[in-house]
């Protein structure tokens, strides 16, 4: 089995909880990929809410960096996987210096293989206007090469406006 969903939208659009919904339909054990770090008291409080609406049948995985290899790990072991999000993992990697086109590599062989359903959320970036510095700019710049390699590879790619997901690729 393989089946990829990839679902984008602006931030607080309802990405992570149209995820959920949809994950959670699916019976079983389910693997939750957090790629937030809780760097401040903020985070932290956001952190502590979305943890509060996961049930039992959700095990959580706070992985900021590796998140190829811990889906290689897990894969096997769950009925459905939530990576949430990629926008913040890629922040993460330039942050710790990670070669960044290495490890988008590693994600896109690992999501290549079979797999149980996975949800992939990430943050639209190119929508906006041009950032006024160049950190921002490549960071917007590699964010839509991931979004755009993500939905190529993609069963269905969902974006989501004001907490209602529109599907812009797939069956149904």
């Amino acid at each position: 089995m393989k089946k990829m969903i990839f679902i984008t939208g602006g931030a607080r659009s309802g990405k992570s909880s149209f995820a959920m919904a949809e994950a959670s339909k699916i019976p079983g054990k389910k693997a939750y990929i957090a790629t937030a770090q809780a760097l401040d008291d903020e985070m932290r409080q956001r952190i502590e809410h979305h943890k509060k609406q996961r049930t039992s049948e959700w095990c959580t995985h706070e992985e900021p960096l590796k998140i190829a290899s811990l889906i290689e790990t897990i894969r096997d072991d769950c009925s459905a996987i939530i990576v949430d999000c990629l926008t913040l993992w890629l922040s993460n990697l330039i942050r710790a210096g990670m070669d960044v086109e290495a490890q988008m590599r590693h994600l896109m062989s690992a999501l290549d293989h079979p797999h149980p359903p996975i949800y992939i959320v990430s943050n639209e970036v190119g929508m906006g206007i041009v950032p006024v510095n160049s950190l921002a700019r490549s960071f917007r710049d590699m964010a839509g090469l991931l979004n755009q390699r993500i939905a190529a590879a993609a069963d269905e790619v969902y974006m989501t406006v004001a907490g209602i997901p529109v599907k812009i690729k797939g069956g149904r």
